[in-house]
């Protein structure tokens, strides 16, 4: 049994729990990750992050999306489009993916194993492999990083061909004609981008009043216009009845409003809930929520049962490839006594839709609810040199500041390049920085990340000439930390 006995198992092999694994092995800890799929990586090497984003510049690749403002809407890189055109890309990129994380485990020594683990006890697990063995693992400390999976409601007649979840688009067999996205989460909203870049005819189903609530509203809408500019209709305030397959690629659907709707596929991106199916978690001493997740002290990342931690998806909120990362690494570190950083307050959001969407930091109606007396700054892409030569008609950067303290609070992007853009906001604002950065600094020229200054000069154009003036006192400055921290 000693031969089985690790410091740290870690269940999942996803983002938080590689990160969480190598930074234990760097401790100089015995480390075993197991996996339950036959590949490492887990859903955001397989289903999710990786997949999706490969996809979204495959057809932007295939279809000359980018290039559609100077030839015409008509205009395409390669004319006849198969799903096969959409696999293939994918294969490539998700080996390569496969490839880089094994030979990480392998430098540093982590042991992996394939199999479903379930929990016998607070310290035991048991992991049934493919081909039904079943192997007794013991450890002092676990990593629970299973992630999630698609919420799959019973009045949803999912057959994995007309009607899917999100992780069984990514085997398309035929691109639709008319695609219907039942959920205007991220996910749903990104693959409904996706396919409108394709030309294909989508709609998309919310039961909310507005699209994805957590965007600074602004941005939202600008979005949203540019989804209805291309022809995606979007039926706000309407939940799904029923949806099943009624012939040979044909799908009907019934909406609480009366409303009826045909189309041959269905993409139902509603939610996810956590994998935890099979782990039994009360024999460790744990109890899930309602759809599967784990609670956890968000500081330090422990569960109830102090030696146990999780991370990634399976806690909820912001369920990032980047934050799950980070949460592994904190969590391993803490379990072995380890010095780490807290994660900071701000993190950049990135939404990779067609455009892309990114933030960070507050948004307006954030900086109302907390009485922050604010200014917006706004540039539009398409007046940026750089914009005009790539073809770009929309998109918009909005960076908020403080009109006490002139410090940035935060940038919201739509546009091309977005969540690269966003990281250069991201060094300013946790580091505290104020407006002077953006007018006194040179940007190259012409490039899209010419647009912070143009944004800052048009919040500096707005600015009363009393709160435009750099004399700011540390009084003030004090004062604004934590109004904003909290």
């Amino acid at each position: 049994m000693s031969q089985n006995h690790y410091d740290l198992i870690v269940i999942g092999s996803g983002p938080a729990g590689r990160r969480g694994a190598i930074q234990a092995a760097k401790l100089n800890k015995r480390v075993l990750v197991v996996e339950r799929g036959k590949r490492v990586g887990g859903v955001s090497v397989h289903t999710g992050t990786i997949p999706s984003k490969t996809l979204r510049e495959t057809v932007l690749n295939l279809t000359g999306w980018r290039e559609r403002g100077f030839y015409g809407r008509a205009y395409r890189a390669k004319q006849h489009i198969g799903a096969e055109d959409l696999r293939r890309r994918l294969a490539i990129t998700l080996d390569h993916e496969v490839d880089v994380l094994e030979h990480q485990f392998a430098r540093n020594s982590v042991e992996t194993v394939e199999g479903v683990a379930r929990f016998t006890d607070p310290h035991t697990i048991e992991v049934q492999g493919a081909r039904g063995d079943a192997i007794i693992y013991t450890a002092d400390r676990f990593l629970v990083a299973v992630g999630t999976k698609p919420f799959r409601p019973s009045h949803i007649g999912f057959d994995g061909e007309n009607i899917l979840d999100s992780d069984e688009i990514l085997d398309l067999k035929r691109i639709p004609r008319q695609l219907v996205v039942v959920g205007a989460s991220v996910i749903g909203v990104e693959y409904a981008s996706i396919f409108s870049a394709l030309d294909v005819k989508v709609t998309i189903i919310e039961p909310n009043a507005c699209l994805m609530p957590f965007l600074d509203r602004e941005l939202a809408d600008e979005f949203v216009h540019d989804l209805r500019e291309r022809g995606v209709i979007i039926r706000f305030g309407a939940k799904v009845i029923s949806a099943e397959v009624v012939g040979p690629q044909s799908c009907h659907l019934r909406l609480t409003d009366d409303r009826e709707l045909h189309a041959d596929m269905v993409l139902f991106s509603a939610g996810r809930e956590g994998a935890t199916e099979g782990l039994d978690l009360t024999a460790a001493g744990l109890e899930p929520d309602t759809r599967g997740r784990l609670t956890v002290d968000k500081s330090t990342f422990q569960t109830s049962q102090p030696h146990i931690y999780a991370a990634g998806d399976i806690i909820g909120f912001p369920s990032l490839a980047s934050t799950s990362m980070e949460q592994g690494r904190i969590a391993a570190c803490h379990a072995f006594n380890a010095p780490a950083h807290a994660a900071p307050e701000f993190f950049p959001y990135g939404i990779y839709s067609v455009p892309e969407i990114s933030m960070i930091g507050i948004s307006e109606e954030q900086a109302r609810e907390k009485g922050i007396h604010y200014e917006c700054g706004v540039a539009r892409f398409r007046e940026t040199s750089r914009g005009h030569i790539m073809g770009i008609s929309s998109g918009f950067m909005k960076m908020l500041f403080s009109l006490e303290t002139r410090r940035l609070l935060g940038v919201h992007i739509v546009g091309e390049g977005a969540t690269e853009l966003i990281h250069i906001g991201q060094a300013v604002l946790n580091l505290e920085g104020t407006l002077d950065y953006f007018v006194e600094n040179t940007f190259n020229y012409p490039t899209l990340a010419e647009a912070y200054k143009v944004a800052a000069l048009d919040a500096w154009n707005r600015m009363p000439k009393h709160q435009a003036s750099r004399e700011v006192t540390a009084k003030a400055l004090e004062r604004a930390k934590k109004v904003v921290g909290g």
